[in-house]
């Protein structure tokens, strides 16, 4: 007798286990593929997102009014500093092009905000797409107190951009990392240029 209540104790114990287990089971199946829906809905917000603003940095680029704001310079010696957005930057406006940086670290600079501030005359535009939309736009800067050639890759289907600053008279180039915008949707403060 005892054994047959403790068997049937046994019994009614494995399937209350079993059915706690499919149980939970199914929740997490339910909860995992509710995760997974809202992951893809992020990710398609996201990728719309991009689109604009891909859209409108290419825009931006063919009517000559577009702001590369940085987030990280990389010099060419292989250092790299994260910088602030609004005050490191490549802009063009109406044919005239500026370069920025700003380093907070500085004591004194000319610009007043720890970099150097320098502006000229835009020349030689050149502009390609590949396969993928990566944009390549390339021109020639010339003003009093700079004189380089600028290469920019805008990533296709966002609105990352790199930018390489090549001086025609030194080998010292340097990188900013950032988002190309319409001149217009820009949060930049301009130091004080040298002229």
């Amino acid at each position: 007798m005892k054994k047959i209540i403790y068997l049937t104790g046994a019994i009614c114990f494995f399937f209350s286990t079993m059915s706690f287990a499919q149980s939970r089971s199914e929740k997490e199946k339910e909860w995992r593929a509710q995760r997974e829906r809202l992951r893809a809905q992020e990710r398609a917000i996201e990728q719309r997102q991009d689109s604009i603003a891909y859209n409108e940095a290419v825009i931006a680029l063919k009517e000559g009014n577009w702001v590369l704001e940085a987030n990280n310079v990389n010099f060419f010696n292989g250092i790299t500093r994260f910088v602030s957005s609004n005050t490191n930057y490549i802009s063009c406006e109406d044919g005239e092009g500026t370069v920025q940086t700003a380093f907070n670290n500085f004591a004194y600079s000319p610009n007043g905000l720890g970099g150097v501030t320098v502006q000229g005359d835009l020349s030689g535009e050149r502009m390609s797409t590949d396969k993928d939309g990566n944009i390549y736009y390339s021109f020639n800067i010339q003003g009093s107190a700079i004189s380089a050639t600028v290469y920019l890759t805008l990533t296709g289907g966002t609105n990352q951009a790199s930018a390489t600053i090549n001086p025609n008279f030194s080998g010292r180039s340097m990188t900013l990392d950032g988002y190309l915008v319409p001149y217009s949707q820009s949060n930049v403060f301009q130091g004080i240029p040298q002229f």
